[in-house]
């Protein structure tokens, strides 16, 4: 027991220390690109060094991620969806959180949608920067652009959800479509409980934990990829970029903030019938402890004793929910998510049409149930977005390097949401458990 706590431990550590390397290459490459732009904007030596060696470093950290998001978020949704259905007594609990999840994460995802559409974080970049950030971004992100261009729209878009072939689907990097395979093998893996289905579940786990292996030792290239994609940035866009990406950071706060205090304390006063007040003072501890580690795993435990000790939660609802919930419940990833992908868009210039947006907001959505809730464990998802709707992946690097405290604000509300929907479900439990009063004899 003591083994696994220091192994444990020494893992949040190297998490922490990792952040704070993200941070350093952010400062070093948007120092070293803006030093660029003021002393000697345009010079031959900075083309050459962006197209040989920082942009190649960029291209290489982001193929490795493409390479591990299809097995990724293919197991992390097949045993997410099958273990719903594991324990029989709590179908009915089952089927409550996956609904309340995908609702309250459409809302948390709208409320994105509608601020980052309202409030441009990313607009009034000069376009023939941009075009030129693209001509230099290489053939991958010119290929994805062109992909972009082809997305079906319309009744065809709806139609192509549902893939014909899966590899195929996969090969094209179409994930949505993806997606929904992933979520109908689960629900077969639901229905089909036999010897060998549970060593196909197995199987599917040992694929989950692998791949999260590997995207660990890739992200330990992180620090390295956001210095090249931030001097590249820099190079091109000087001064301009620091108030493009305050004004980033301004919205993701602000829409966190709106879900954290607007919609959670609706839930917790209307359907589950309990003084917000008193449920934020009672769930402070484990949200300081998200805030702190910015891992829903990492504070499980926690939530598990706060639902328990401080809200009074029947046993088994609070430990199915918040076990769920904490790879599945994630409405700070997904509002995340959809902001980051429409601010890198506006930035760009890449005009999204309502039904990409839509379809954004619909990934955004099944990506918090595939996200693993770990620091920076979003990354793979966003890099996927941006590939399939057309926008440059490189721009990322603009993100990660603040993503260290968007992150430590996500997960705490992560977290929090997840005790919202154990409390939320508790009530509607105990309403369905009171028996109905006997007919009247006659």
């Amino acid at each position: 027991m003591s083994g696994s706590g220091t192994e444990e431990l020494a893992g949040r550590r190297a998490a922490f220390s990792l952040q704070w390397q993200m941070l350093a290459g952010f400062l070093i490459g948007l120092a070293a690109g803006l030093v660029a732009y003021a002393v000697t904007p345009g010079a031959p030596w900075i083309d050459a060094v962006t197209r040989y060696l920082t942009g190649p470093i960029g291209q290489i950290f982001l193929r490795l991620l493409f390479m591990l998001v299809i097995p990724l978020l293919v197991s992390a949704l097949i045993v997410g969806i099958a273990e719903m259905g594991e324990m029989r007594s709590l179908r009915r609990v089952g089927l409550r959180t996956l609904l309340y999840t995908l609702i309250v994460s459409g809302i948390a995802v709208v409320i994105s949608l509608a601020l980052v559409n309202l409030l441009q974080p990313g607009s009034g970049v000069d376009p023939a920067q941009a075009r030129a950030l693209l001509a230099d971004a290489g053939q991958g992100a010119k290929a994805i652009l062109d992909r972009g261009a082809d997305t079906p729209t319309g009744m065809q878009a709806l139609i192509a959800i549902v893939p014909d072939n899966v590899i195929a689907a996969m090969a094209d990097n179409d994930i949505l479509a993806v997606m929904v395979f992933a979520l109908f093998f689960g629900i077969g893996l639901v229905l089909v409980q036999t010897k060998e289905t549970k060593l196909l579940l197995d199987a599917m786990e040992g694929l989950f934990a692998v791949t999260m292996r590997l995207i660990s030792i890739v992200i330990r290239l992180a620090p390295i990829a956001i210095a090249c994609f931030m001097f590249n940035l820099a190079a091109q866009f000087g001064w301009d970029l620091l108030l493009r990406l305050s004004a980033y950071v301004g919205v993701v706060l602000l829409a966190l903030a709106i879900q954290m205090f607007g919609i959670y304390s609706l839930l917790i006063g209307l359907p589950a019938r309990r003084s917000p007040l008193r449920f934020f003072a009672a769930v402070q501890e484990a949200s300081v402890m998200a805030f702190a580690t910015a891992s829903s795993n990492a504070t499980l435990p926690t939530a598990i004793r706060v639902a328990e000790e401080k809200l009074h939660l029947p046993r088994r609802i609070a430990r199915f929910v918040l076990t769920i919930g904490a790879t599945a419940n994630q409405n700070g990833t997904a509002m995340f998510e959809g902001i980051t992908v429409l601010f890198l868009a506006q930035f760009f210039h890449v005009d999204l049409s309502l039904g990409q947006q839509l379809m954004v907001m619909l990934v955004c959505i099944l990506g918090g149930v595939g996200t693993a809730g770990v620091p920076a464990g979003s990354l793979p998802v966003v890099a996927m977005i941006l590939a399939m709707v057309g926008i440059p992946p490189e721009g990322i690097g603009l993100v990660l390097g603040v993503d260290r405290l968007l992150d430590m604000c996500r997960t705490a509300l992560n977290v929090t949401g997840d005790l919202v929907a154990a409390t939320v479900i508790s009530a509607r439990e105990e309403i369905s458990a009171v028996p109905s009063p006997p007919a009247p004899t006659r």
